[in-house]
């Protein structure tokens, strides 16, 4: 009976005046994905964050899914693979709102929010022209193997959110100092073993998996299509030349270029770097058969290059190292005056 009242209680008052049904299995389901027992339903602090201007975090929520919804089945898949709960997509949105252009104060890049030691430490390459702590398959990838990584040392996937968190070192400690790795323990309400962050963490990653689980919150919200989401639109993987411009591959598939861009952040420029004789970029499954019959390799006259600027550098010398106009240096790089600063980067056509 007291379980019922609370429960009860408990989304009434989530969702102020507007009642969404609770489906106990669904939230059980969780709990259990996470290793978490199920008395962790009652606790009061994670409540009290779900509950807190409870429509600013379903906005946020919303907003998020919205952004990643036609690249979550491939991270889901991927964490699948790799034997990891899917439900670990709610920690990259809590890391990251699915924002490939969130950047930490510790610069933490991407989707996962790799530190650059991390993403060496998993085969991410960041040089002048790829960062692909931003690209969104190789990231999840790697964030599969990190977290893997950390289940092997901690046995449980509650320990693996929070020390993705606060570092397995800084976890390691708590656990001892607790004398036990019990969630509830190490969420000691004076804070004597984990960071606060961490325990605001590990309750912001649960509470948002609860809403997501959450079929009427869903609908009721007209975000009914989220429920499909495993299984309706995803991404693929091309592979274009050096030099190649996501323009004409926009122009070429109809597709809006911020769209293209926006799955492919992983280019710190508008081509494929000249480095490479072919690269990753990614465009929606549903544009894979109309790119397999329109696109061609177009004999390219230009490919580009970076050129970082050192002290004593100008565009007039520049232009005549590179043999490139000064005008199309101008142009390029969309400068508004002939200024330039030390280690600013330019674009360089080269024949």
């Amino acid at each position: 009976m007291f379980r019922f009242i609370f429960i009860l209680s408990f989304f009434l008052t989530l969702y102020a005046n507007d009642f969404y049904a609770i489906d106990y299995h669904k939230e059980l389901k969780v709990l259990e994905a996470f290793d978490i027992e199920p008395s962790f339903l009652y606790d009061q602090k994670m409540n009290t964050l779900f509950l807190k201007t409870s429509k600013e975090y379903q906005d946020d929520f919303l907003d998020s899914i919205e952004r990643a919804y036609i690249y979550i089945p491939a991270m889901k898949n991927i964490l699948a693979q790799n034997n990891i709960p899917e439900e670990f997509i709610y920690l990259a949105m809590v890391e990251s709102h699915f924002s490939s252009l969130t950047v930490s104060n510790k610069e933490a890049v991407g989707i996962w929010q790799f530190i650059p030691e991390t993403a060496k430490d998993y085969n991410l390459k960041i040089d002048k022209y790829v960062d692909e702590r931003k690209d969104i398959i190789k990231s999840t990838q790697a964030a599969s193997k990190f977290l893997k990584n950390l289940y092997k040392k901690f046995k449980k996937w509650y320990l693996v959110i929070i020390a993705y968190n606060c570092g397995a070192g800084r976890l390691e400690k708590a656990i001892k100092k607790a004398g036990s790795d019990d969630l509830m323990r190490l969420l000691d309400r004076n804070g004597s073993f984990l960071p606060k962050e961490s325990q605001r963490y590990i309750r912001k990653v649960v509470a948002y998996t609860l809403m997501g689980n959450n079929d009427d919150f869903l609908q009721k919200r007209e975000h009914i299509h989220f429920l499909n989401i495993g299984n309706s639109y995803s991404i693929s993987t091309i592979k274009l030349p050096s030099g190649e411009s996501l323009k004409r591959v926009s122009k070429l598939l109809n597709i809006p270029f911020e769209d293209l861009r926006s799955l492919n952040r992983h280019l710190k420029y508008e081509f494929i770097p000249p480095s490479q004789k072919r690269y990753s970029v990614y465009i929606p499954y549903a544009k894979l058969t109309e790119f397999k019959e329109r696109y061609f390799e177009k004999a390219i006259q230009n490919c580009y290059k970076v050129h970082i600027v050192k002290e004593g550098d100008n565009l007039k010398r520049i232009s005549e190292i590179y043999d490139v106009s000064y005008i199309s240096l101008v142009t390029l790089n969309k400068l508004k005056n002939s200024k330039l600063t030390e280690k600013q980067q330019l674009i360089i056509p080269t024949k």
